[in-house]
């Protein structure tokens, strides 16, 4: 999964003193493209613009159908990307039970997704019915680890039938986002709390990308309206996680154009 965020960022890096060589094609996966599973952690608003740029990209340079899932409707897509969303399919469950139905019939598609992408898992998580409705998982911790394990269930067997196939297509890839309660800006959080959602979560997902605001000075002498630190790493609970850590910087201006820049030294351990 890794593979494609890494695809998503490097293209809209400024390649800062590098020659490009027009004749080269996408740049080849990092050591993270190992993970199929990637959990995406930070504010709302650029999570999902991230998402649906590795949706668009995974269709257009992977030419890979995708299952794009959220709670609530994309009002607006850029019209340039049209031609790129004939292979990306939009659901939009309601609850925690919808979500759980649509990801397990994906198995009965006649052309199955080699991409799952689930927009916001913390509303789907933390509705006050998501334990009533889903029955023996009774709480948001229970809640998280059945919907990881279907995921991760569904992507291998998808996996599956896209070899049997002899589809160029495989591996079937799963990213999702998750703004956890500790990132969430709730007052009187204490600093060092954990949230034991995304500890559940960190057990199913083999990588993590995190997005974290960059209120620095340097960040303000930049002249960006904001500013991000883009992390991608192994996470904790995971023994089959990548072993490098890789890091960009977002940087988003007054007249909505947005760069990213690779850190110094690119790759951190």
């Amino acid at each position: 999964m890794t593979d494609i965020l890494t695809l998503v960022f490097r293209a809209f890096s400024p390649q800062t003193g590098q020659k490009k060589d027009p004749s080269v094609g996408a740049p080849s996966p990092a050591p993270l493209s190992s993970s199929s599973t990637a959990l995406l952690v930070g504010e709302h608003r650029l999570s999902r613009s991230v998402l649906l740029l590795a949706a668009v990209t995974a269709a257009s340079e992977l030419g890979v159908r995708v299952a794009f899932f959220a709670q609530s409707q994309i009002q607006s897509l850029p019209v340039f990307l049209s031609p790129h969303f004939q292979k990306i399919t939009f659901s939009y469950p309601r609850t925690l039970e919808q979500l759980l139905h649509q990801v397990a019939s994906l198995h009965e598609s006649p052309s199955p997704p080699s991409l799952i992408i689930v927009d916001r898992l913390d509303g789907f998580l933390r509705e006050p019915v998501a334990g009533s409705h889903a029955g023996f998982h009774s709480g948001p911790e229970s809640s998280a680890a059945h919907l990881s394990a279907l995921l991760c269930d569904t992507a291998a067997f998808l996996t599956g039938a896209l070899e049997q196939r002899g589809s160029s297509s495989a591996p079937c890839r799963v990213i999702a986002s998750f703004l956890s309660d500790v990132d969430s800006g709730q007052e009187g959080r204490d600093p060092s709390a954990t949230d034991p959602i995304l500890d559940v979560l960190d057990r199913y997902f083999q990588a993590r990308c995190t997005l974290d605001q960059d209120r620095s000075y340097e960040a303000v002498a930049a002249a960006a309206q904001e500013v991000w630190h883009i992390y991608v790493s192994g996470t904790k609970d995971c023994e089959e996680g990548p072993a490098l850590a890789q890091e960009w910087k977002l940087f988003s201006f007054p007249d909505e154009k947005e760069t990213l820049d690779d850190p110094p030294g690119g790759f951190t351990d």
